[in-house]
């Protein structure tokens, strides 16, 4: 079952992250990784969750997150309260890409699927169990908008630019 638009986003997503900690800013100090209750999370915010399959890969660390990173003040001027990025990546290795690509507090939360639970649940993983490239739009838990790309290493539904047009 993938999500459609006027979907309520489901009820106990949890997906596992560290939060930014200027303590822990270093990319080698680890934080302790928590839940993170996107469906009590993302009930009252206008939110972009982006998954991507993984971590510190070509497409996604050369495109797919920089251009998030880049057209945030847009998105934010847009109503968006919170970007999300989500990969099958366990907490740990999340936690420091967002690290290396400078993000700092919670500007773009670096979430983990863990074992890809919820984009199996959606549909939306592949038999490795690593997330598609996807995106979804999140208004105060409905969904406004969903997209899966249709090949691997191409960045058009899904893109920050693409995402923005239909906010």
């Amino acid at each position: 079952m993938s999500l459609k638009v006027n979907d309520s986003f489901p009820e106990d997503v949890k997906f596992s992250y560290i939060p930014w900690a200027e303590d822990s800013a270093e990319i080698t100090s680890c934080g302790i990784p928590i839940n993170y209750n996107a469906s009590k999370e993302f009930a009252n915010k206008k939110v972009i969750l982006f998954a991507l399959p993984g971590a510190f890969t070509p497409v996604c660390s050369a495109n797919h997150v920089p251009e998030y990173i880049a057209k945030l003040p847009e998105l934010r001027a847009k109503g968006v309260d919170q970007v999300a990025v989500l990969a099958y990546n366990d907490a740990y290795v999340m936690s420091a890409w967002g690290k290396a690509n400078g993000v700092t507090g919670d500007d773009i939360l670096f979430l983990s699927d863990p074992e890809a639970k919820f984009s199996k649940s959606i549909g939306w993983a592949d038999a490795e169990g690593r997330t598609y490239r996807y995106a979804l739009v999140i208004d105060h838990g409905k969904v406004t908008y969903a997209a899966k790309e249709a090949e691997k290493n191409v960045l058009e539904v899904t893109s920050a630019e693409h995402v923005y047009k239909q906010l």
